[in-house]
């Protein structure tokens, strides 16, 4: 099962590296306007974030429900080709792309925490990382037209596909430990923890001016595109070791680690801000990605796992929170302080992760 979830990672976050670095090169060059792209690429944040509240109301994230999700990130991906060129449908079928993987990763996940254990789950978890790079590093060379593009968007999910499938294949031979969430005795609920998921969201807005920002921030005081695509490769590769000798970290107390990953990632922030021309505390500011990406998320996953019965529920709604709604929000934020007060784009994400810290601290006490 390791081998069959490590080679999911591997091409699950290849395609989220196809969606996520050149679906919007793509869409320019075939004519969008950036608002018309902005809209695009923001309904997949919010269905993340919506989608967990439905299973509020008596859904489950069951085996059927995951293989319905499998075909729907397919159909969604397939839809890209003839959609490509027309608004509207497009908008629908990144919608449909959007749910499928919205359901996809939170299912996976609770497996590989229940199959490996989270001393493990770094080891495996790092394969995504090596998808992320690769995909980039191939796809920059081949992308000749935007529909080469598509192409590739549509075969990285053809494949997630039918690793997801083999490994839901093999999960429909046990039991399906999953809490009902309706149930008293599963009763899912973030009030309960309000503090935690302030944090998780938070941490994820401070993100908005690194996701959207990064590479042109750099370019724009002096760091040339080439150098800047080092950054961003040497911000994973520190990830990826993180993700192999995190395991002995997380016998500590993974509460007290959240909020250390917190104010690492604050500082991380203040130094792009302080030193933007600065090649040397860029890179070392990139780093510090292992703590506030890899060991954050391993982490965040472990404590929600120990902390509730409906574990892929507490997945679902903690991929809604951050990276839907905080990842929403911080983008919408960093677009407007960079456009009115440049200068403050990584100020901001620095408070932003601040105010996580704080939150974290408060949650741990």
């Amino acid at each position: 099962m390791a081998v069959l979830i490590a080679l999911f990672y591997f091409f699950y976050f290849a395609l989220i590296g196809v969606h996520v670095i050149f679906i919007p090169k793509i869409l320019s060059q075939v004519g969008y306007e950036p608002s018309a792209i902005g809209i695009i690429l923001a309904s997949a944040p919010l269905v993340r974030f919506a989608i967990p509240f439905l299973f509020l109301r008596g859904f489950r994230l069951s085996q059927s429900t995951f293989f319905a999700a499998l075909a729907l990130m397919t159909l969604g991906a397939g839809g890209f080709y003839p959609a490509l060129e027309h608004f509207w449908p497009l908008l629908m079928v990144n919608i449909l792309f959007g749910i499928g993987i919205a359901l996809i990763l939170p299912y996976i996940e609770v497996i590989a925490l229940e199959q490996i254990g989270k001393e493990r789950y770094g080891k495996i978890r790092l394969f995504g990382s090596f998808g992320f790079i690769a995909i980039a590093l191939i796809l920059v060379k081949y992308l000749s037209t935007p529909y080469v593009g598509i192409t590739f968007l549509i075969a990285m999910a053809f494949i997630t596909m039918l690793f997801g499938a083999l490994i839901g294949w093999r999960e429909r031979h046990t039991s399906d430990s999953e809490c009902d969430a309706t149930s008293a005795e599963c009763r899912f609920t973030i009030r309960d923890h309000i503090p935690l998921w302030i944090g998780f969201f938070l941490m994820q807005v401070s993100f908005g001016p690194f996701y959207n920002f990064f590479t042109i921030y750099t370019t724009d005081h002096g760091v040339s595109l080439d150098t800047t695509v080092w950054l961003w490769s040497f911000g994973v590769i520190a990830e990826i070791i993180m993700f192999y000798f995190q395991g002995k970290l997380l016998h500590r107390n993974l509460n007290a680690l959240l909020w250390i990953t917190a104010a690492i990632t604050s500082f991380r922030w203040l130094l792009v801000a302080l030193f933007p021309n600065s090649l040397v505390v860029l890179f070392a500011s990139q780093s510090l990605h292992a703590f506030s990406f890899a060991l954050f998320h391993t982490v965040s996953i472990s404590v929600l796992f120990s902390l509730y019965k409906a574990r892929r529920l507490a997945q679902q709604f903690f991929f809604g929170i951050s990276y839907g709604l905080g990842g929403f929000a911080g983008a919408l934020g960093a677009g407007v302080v960079y456009q009115y007060a440049p200068t403050y784009l990584f100020v901001a994400g620095a408070v932003a992760a601040l105010g996580a810290t704080l939150a974290f601290r408060v949650n741990n006490r």
